[in-house]
């Protein structure tokens, strides 16, 4: 079973499928001989791959208030790791970067 956050959703949805979604994420899981409930022993099978390339490192950065307020409401319990993967995808982004430069 995969499991996200509605708020982790990066495509244009219709109304039709946020509905789906919706409806989706309140549905008990349903078991079967195809995709059985992970016992303990199968969770412990399961590693990392890739171990170094996921170790954040911490920094201190200054933001503006407005900032971080915005990021509160698009995460607010999270909202450090939004930033993360916004600084993640923003960073890949040549034009992007060219316009901050």
């Amino acid at each position: 079973m995969a499991k996200i956050k509605m708020n982790e959703i990066e495509y244009d949805l219709s109304d039709e499928e946020l509905k789906e979604l919706h409806n989706a994420e309140k549905r008990e899981p349903v078991f079967d001989d195809d995709s059985p409930e992970m016992t303990a022993e199968m969770l412990a099978e399961f590693r990392r791959i890739n171990r170094q390339n996921r170790i954040k490192q911490t920094v201190s950065l200054r933001l503006s208030s407005q900032t971080i307020q915005q990021a509160k409401f698009y995460g607010s319990k999270g909202y450090t790791s939004f930033l993360s993967r916004l600084l993640d995808m923003a960073i890949k982004n040549r034009e992007m970067v060219k316009q901050c430069l």
